[in-house]
């Protein structure tokens, strides 16, 4: 049997370095690709919708690979998913949720006034913006400090070429929602979300979790919404034991 490949997909306003800390903790039988999402980190920018986003993603996914997708990540792993059905063993979905804004029937998520905020701020500063929103996303963690310090380290480029892309993704985060898709989805899904999560309540993993047809939610305490630096091995124990689950 071959290896297993883990396509991971890191979330908005970052790059692949966000996910660097994890190296030492894999598996030595895993193979770990981490591709840019469209206009981060280098990677060229594409057309504005979801799907055009992750298609532009499809190509460093390999046939059968289990894609591992964090926040915005998690959206597009998602499309993939239900798009492109045949191409994906498996999901792990990490801070995730599939609608970031609140709505009548959906109020465990991000108020959409303050997801408003951020885009109108990170079209006056774009830089500034990312780091509120780096350290909204370490609020609550027990290992706040570190947790910003390596999600800062990690950001991407917020120059001219850069700069469409970055706002088109906050505008993915605003208006996306996946909700009506979980039911096709037939394939194993795990969920692991930190109960300490300020920008993605824990309510809306669980919510997640039951509607996907094979889905099963972890929750690591004292994470917020970046559990694989807060809690990284257990996090990365979690994973592996899914991947093998997967395979056997």
């Amino acid at each position: 049997m071959s290896r297993p490949t883990l396509v991971l997909l890191h979330g908005w306003g970052l790059s692949p370095a966000v996910w660097a800390p994890l190296a030492p903790l894999w598996p030595a039988d895993f193979e770990i690709l981490t591709p840019a999402l469209p206009g981060h980190g280098g990677a060229p920018a594409c057309g504005p919708a979801l799907a055009d986003w992750a298609d532009a993603l499809l190509p460093a996914i390999p046939p059968g690979a289990i894609v591992v997708g964090w926040s915005l990540g998690a959206l597009l792993a998602l499309d993939l998913a239900r798009r492109h059905p045949a191409h994906i063993r498996a999901l792990v979905l990490t801070g995730a949720t599939p609608r970031f804004v609140q709505g009548n029937d959906w109020p465990c998520a991000l108020d959409a006034a303050t997801l408003a905020d951020f885009q109108a701020a990170f079209g006056a500063s774009p830089e500034p913006t990312q780091r509120r929103f780096v350290a909204l996303q370490s609020l609550g963690d027990q290992a706040r400090r570190s947790v910003a310090n390596t999600l800062g380290g990690a950001l991407s480029p917020t120059g001219p070429a850069h700069l469409p892309a970055l706002a088109r993704g906050l505008e993915l985060l605003a208006e996306t929602d996946l909700r009506a898709s979980l039911s096709t989805l037939q394939l194993p899904v795990r969920v692991l979300h930190g109960d300490k999560d300020t920008l993605m309540p824990v309510e809306a993993a669980i919510r997640l979790a039951d509607q996907l047809p094979q889905g099963r939610l972890s929750v690591l305490a004292g994470s917020g919404h970046a559990p694989f630096l807060s809690r990284p091995q257990e996090w990365v124990s979690l994973l592996e034991s899914f991947v093998r689950d997967c395979r056997s």
